[in-house]
């Protein structure tokens, strides 16, 4: 019988027959294989994840031996599951999904990681697999799950889809090679405490699913161009050979420049969605955007369009957000609009990931220019507007099929009425202002638009310029009532959601390029010592379409500007999966003395303070005496157990 041996801490050595190991792993094989998915990179790609994270389990069985780290547990009594052959399996399992991504210090950044470039099983050819799409909440938590490190995600799986407890979790990430698992752990756990019955469902679902996959062809027409263009490679080659063997090569002659064009998309090749298609899909987004514009049938204008965009002329001013591809189109790119405005011809596309814009003057004298945005996954809110063209101060939108009206409004005067703003047959606002990005913040401007009831239950929503094609959407959450784990963004459309807006609108232009959304929770409120009245503690959270979120935390007292006093990057801090929120900051009351404040949101239920000062309350909100250049640590106790620092910071249990 062929056996494997798991290493244990010393002098509990077992020894598993292959067999047995075998049976664990067909018994447990999707939950495996669930656990590599989430636990490799998002970057990889949904149909390459899959294969991946198949290919993984696959390996962790034949012709390998199974080695099990030393646990940096105390030793109890082994189970069954604790040290069986599923155990030593997806041990392996976890260990071959964590070191996908690891370099040695050597490796060129340019090439991809050396265990991407090995060849392995299973290998599909002409299709591609990926699992079935969820619905709106597990295309939220995937998005959380993509912000944070490997091991967190691992974390996370093992905990709540597998349901192992946190000292198993805790040896299972030891052995497989992870870094301060106790702290991987403790993360996983903040990340989506307060709902933890609602994670494990969301979990097994197909979204997460990497065994229960939908199938679909790759792209058919850039394949027949590929085998098209290979086959005339391999007669140019040919031809060459049979050439240079009867007349030998000149000397120094120069090689043909290659030409493209074999794969090029053109005029013909952009699909058009119909005009009323909109109304009958489930999926209100780019791709329900007819094409509008009285040149869409100007095969000239388009070609144009498409060759700049294949390969930009000298010349040609070229823009994009970040991370965003700058690749020549690709078959499958939509039409969205051609027309001319404001002196220039303007042509709007989409290709599933990228909304790009190219314009041209109509004038003999001046360039072209091509602006590339991020535009995937987008919904009814999102994709409800792009910037047409942009002058001096003012901007054009065209607005989605589904919006009824549009009206303009300046954050920063939550009491002055919408003023309405024309929109044209074809979708294009009247030039609307933009706000100012330096100088002084006198005004901010924004969009309000109006959906069609026919496609969504909100009728409307706000949207502002950034600077990029597609404007972020704003939303508000205020403080939370009797559940103090509620989380329902609102619409900024209420009095307190414009009074919150109008104190952190000019900070907007702090933000990084690429902003999709951009949401306010006032996750708290404060009584101040010595009657210094009522304080607001705000989460300014703003998401890029790339998927990382950066956070920060404003506290605003009366009498006074609200001032940030603490930042985060690429965090699920104040998301629905990262309700719980501390923050901390000193204050000076009017009879001199100072104070430390601090605030937490979420599950908090108690906050405690070390260093030069020790301190500790019940509730959300503590304030003591400090001196003013204190050096402090402050943590909040969770009703769940466990604990949270501040934002930027991080807890030890």
């Amino acid at each position: 019988m062929v056996t494997f041996k798991s290493r244990l801490p010393k002098g509990s050595e077992r020894t598993t027959a292959l067999g047995d190991a075998e049976a664990g792993l067909a018994e447990h094989y999707t939950g495996l294989v669930r656990l590599a998915y989430l636990t490799l990179p998002p970057s990889l790609g949904r149909h390459r994840r899959v294969l991946v994270a198949h290919g993984l389990v696959q390996r962790a069985l034949p012709g390998f031996r199974l080695w099990q780290a030393a646990l940096r547990v105390p030793a109890q009594r082994p189970g069954p599951e604790r040290h069986g052959p599923v155990w030593a399996v997806r041990e392996r399992v976890l260990r071959a999904a964590l070191a996908y991504e690891r370099r040695p210090r050597w490796w060129p950044k340019s090439l991809p990681p050396p265990r991407a470039l090995r060849p392995t099983l299973p290998v599909v050819w002409g299709l591609r697999l990926f699992p079935r799409a969820g619905g709106r909440e597990e295309i939220a938590l995937g998005k959380a799950l993509s912000g944070v490190s490997a091991d967190v995600r691992a974390a996370f799986v093992l905990c709540r889809a597998d349901g192992l407890p946190e000292a198993h979790a805790l040896a299972l990430l030891t052995a497989a090679g992870a870094s301060r698992a106790d702290r991987v752990v403790r993360l996983a756990r903040q990340l989506d405490a307060p709902a933890v019955e609602a994670a494990r469902p969301l979990l097994r679902s197909a979204e997460f699913d990497a065994c229960s996959v939908r199938i679909r062809p790759t792209d058919l027409l850039r394949r027949r161009h590929r085998f098209r263009l290979a086959w005339a490679v391999a007669a140019v080659v040919a031809v060459g050979a049979v050439v240079l063997s009867a007349t030998g090569s000149a000397p120094g002659a120069k090689a043909p420049h290659p030409t493209a064009g074999a794969g090029a998309v053109s005029p013909g090749d952009l699909v058009r969605t119909p005009r009323d298609e909109w109304l009958g899909t489930a999926r209100v987004d780019f791709t329900a955007w007819p094409p509008r514009g009285e040149r869409t049938g100007d095969r000239g204008l388009l070609a144009r369009a498409l060759a700049t965009w294949a390969a930009p002329p000298a010349g040609a001013r070229v823009t994009r957000t970040p991370d965003t591809a700058t690749d020549p189109p690709r078959h499958g790119t939509r039409l969205l609009y051609a027309g001319e405005v404001d002196g220039k011809a303007v042509a709007l596309f989409h290709d599933g990931l990228r909304a790009v814009r190219y314009s041209e003057p109509l004038s003999p004298d001046g360039s072209s220019a091509l602006d590339f945005a991020r535009a995937d996954d987008s919904d009814v809110t999102t994709a409800a507007a792009l910037v047409v063209s942009r002058g001096r101060g003012t901007s054009r939108y065209l607005t989605a099929p589904w919006i009824t009206g549009a009206q303009t409004r300046d954050l920063l005067r939550p009491g002055v009425p919408a003023h309405p703003l024309r929109v044209s047959k074809a979708g294009v606002t009247e030039p609307a202002r933009t706000p100012a990005t330096s100088g002084l913040c006198g005004s901010w401007p924004a969009l309000h638009l109006h959906t069609s009831t026919l496609i969504a239950e909100r009728h409307t929503f706000v949207v502002t310029d950034l600077g990029g094609l597609a404007p972020a959407h704003l939303t508000y959450t205020p403080p939370p009532g009797r559940d103090a784990t509620a989380w329902q963004p609102h619409e900024v459309t209420g009095t307190p959601a414009r009074l919150s807006w109008a104190r952190a609108a000019c900070r907007l232009t702090e933000l990084p390029g690429g902003v999709r959304t951009v949401s306010i929770w006032d996750f708290a409120e404060q009584n101040l010592p010595e009657g210094g009245g009522h304080a607001v503690w705000s989460c300014v959270r703003a998401d890029t379409w790339r998927g990382p979120g950066d956070v920060s935390v404003r506290f605003t007292a009366p009498g006074a500007a609200a001032r940030t006093v603490a930042r985060s990057r690429s965090t699920a801090a104040c998301s629905r999966f990262g309700r719980h929120v501390l923050a901390g900051t000193g204050w000076r009351a009017r009879s001199g003395r100072h104070y430390l404040l601090a605030a937490g949101g979420g599950a908090v239920t108690g906050i405690e303070v070390t260093g030069a000062v020790r301190a500790s309350a019940g509730g959300r909100t503590l304030a003591v005496r400090a001196p003013a250049d204190a050096r402090v640590r402050v943590v909040a106790r969770l009703a769940g157990g466990g604990k949270v620092a501040e934002v930027g910071d991080s807890a030890e249990d």
